[in-house]
């Protein structure tokens, strides 16, 4: 260990790292997995640490957050310190597996490799493929490098617009340059092991990247500060191409990178390539699209015509500005069901519980609605809050954020049938992508007026964006252009009907 080191142990995953001294924690904790959603500003409590050896000093943001107990408990907020000597930090946030694909499609087979990237707010997951066999030669899943400077895209906009759009720009294409050439070399890794030649380094043909309309605007260097405010329109939506050497990274001279095209607003080419992989756009039912990460999206359609709208809703649904929430992750509670006159909750990893992730806040509502706990206006009427599991419990404020969130959802799928000219009603498949839409209880769901459709008509459609991406190295970018401009982007709230539909939408069903 080098004399200005000082050794930095994680529990309970029993890491031992050895840091530099003065190195600041929100560096180092981010790269294992630590997330810091108000950007390391000591606003959101949601870097909290307990501090089990060592010593950090109590500093006044914490003072002015945390309870006196809190702190005599060693609770410190990991964005205000610094490595200054060796230290034991308890932790809960721990990555969960990034939701990936291995769906089958068809194609027409294309000469080399290529690799299909989603790039998303949280998360991004990288697939490596033979073109010629559709076969995929490695993966590689992270977070979002960005994301220790906000953990919503509204903060990514902010450090922008603060000075910090270059820095973004600079993370987000170094940390795919790296994702790029670990494909290439677990690829090449497996191929050794199977006495087989790999030539993807030198046939790399095509990179398609999708993403929400921020992450195409920062990855390609356009101006994000019109996403800022009223209209929220983009600067440059459409597709943009680049050579390998424009970006820096060491990939032969032939590999074209292509950011592909947003749709309008906030909705971008991630839900264009959704679009295409559950076959909306050539559907002759009406069909629709929910992705609920951590902005939502609604589309609805068919081959005829395609509806599409943006909601400020999936914080809540990742666990987000819950009192108690975060992402799903060990010690999150995942599923809560009534269980006589109590509900009994099953925790990420087992133990004791650390917290609420978006699947489980669902069902705990659903559970407090059942027993009577929970209005169908949202207020409790038990005494303060309801209790889940160990330490953690709901409040009423919690209960809000979720209605405002499935509100908003709810209002953005009637409003865009209603401008099709359908009720909900008329939809025959609803499509729910992400890993949220992979992992929440549909009957939860529909409990809490989220959703109204039938179960059998509700299918959790995985990892959408990754597979449009895959479907995009096959095809025509022209396709793709032509698509994004068959879809009609709707801005919800320009419609006078907007807020008394929300307000219907808010309250739970009876």
């Amino acid at each position: 260990m080098t004399p200005s080191a000082h050794i930095l142990e994680l529990s309970p995953a029993g890491l031992k790292l050895e840091v530099v001294s003065g190195t600041r924690l929100q560096d180092v904790l981010f790269a294992q997995g630590v997330e810091f959603p108000c950007g390391g500003r000591g606003r959101c409590q949601g870097c909290r640490v307990k501090l089990l050896k060592g010593v950090l000093p109590v500093v006044a943001e914490e003072k002015e957050l945390l309870t006196g107990s809190e702190i005599a408990a060693g609770w410190r907020l990991a964005c205000q310190h610094a490595s200054a000597g060796d230290l034991r930090l308890e932790l809960a946030q721990w990555e969960m597996p990034i939701l990936g694909d291995q769906s089958t499609f068809r194609f027409e087979p294309r000469e080399g490799y290529g690799i299909a990237i989603d790039l998303g707010t949280t998360t991004i997951v990288a697939q490596l493929l033979d073109l010629r066999s559709g076969n995929i030669l490695a993966v590689n899943t992270a977070l979002n490098a960005q994301a220790r400077y906000g953990s919503d895209i509204m903060s990514r906009i902010d450090f922008a617009l603060r000075g910090g759009q270059a820095e973004l720009e600079r993370l987000v294409r170094e940390q795919l340059g790296g994702i790029v050439g670990q494909l290439l070399a677990a690829s090449t890794k497996l191929c050794n092991i199977c006495y087989k030649v790999s030539d993807a380094g030198n046939e790399l043909n095509k990179i398609v990247i999708v993403g929400n309309t921020v992450m195409h605007h920062l990855f390609c260097g356009i101006n994000v500060a019109p996403l800022a405010g009223h209209p929220f329109a983009p600067q440059q939506p459409g597709r943009v191409r680049f050579k390998a050497r424009d970006l820096d990274w060491d990939l032969p001279e032939q590999t074209v990178v292509e950011f592909l095209p947003c749709i309008g607003g906030f909705v971008g080419s991630d839900i264009l390539a959704g679009i295409v992989a559950t076959g909306l756009s050539e559907s002759r039912e009406i069909m629709a699209l929910m992705d609920l990460g951590t902005n939502g999206e609604v589309v609805v359609g068919n081959h005829e015509r395609l509806l599409c709208t943006s909601t400020a809703a999936g914080p809540a649904f990742e666990g987000a500005r819950i009192s108690m929430g975060m992402r799903a992750a060990t010690g999150a509670i995942s599923e809560v069901r009534v269980q006589k006159d109590t509900v009994a909750c099953r925790v990420i990893g087992g133990g004791e519980p650390s917290g609420l992730c978006g699947s489980g806040l669902v069902d705990a509502v659903a559970a407090g609605l059942e027993l009577k706990w929970i209005e169908s206006s949202g207020r409790m009427t038990l005494d303060g809050s309801m209790p889940l599991a160990g330490s953690v419990s709901l409040l009423p404020a919690d209960v809000r954020e979720l209605q405002l969130a499935k509100g908003a959802i709810a209002t953005g799928l009637r409003m865009l049938a209603a401008r099709f000219g359908a009720k909900p009603d008329d939809i025959q498949r609803l499509h729910l992508a992400g890993a949220f839409g992979n992992y929440v209880s549909r009957t939860s769901a529909r409990r809490i007026g989220l959703l109204h459709l039938p179960l059998d008509r509700i299918i959790p459609a995985g990892n959408t964006a990754l597979l449009g991406a895959k479907r995009a190295l096959f095809e025509k970018a022209e396709a793709w252009d032509n698509l994004a401009g068959r879809v009609e982007h709707v801005v919800l709230n320009e419609d006078a009907e907007f807020q008394d539909i929300y307000a219907g939408e808010m309250r739970f069903p009876e």
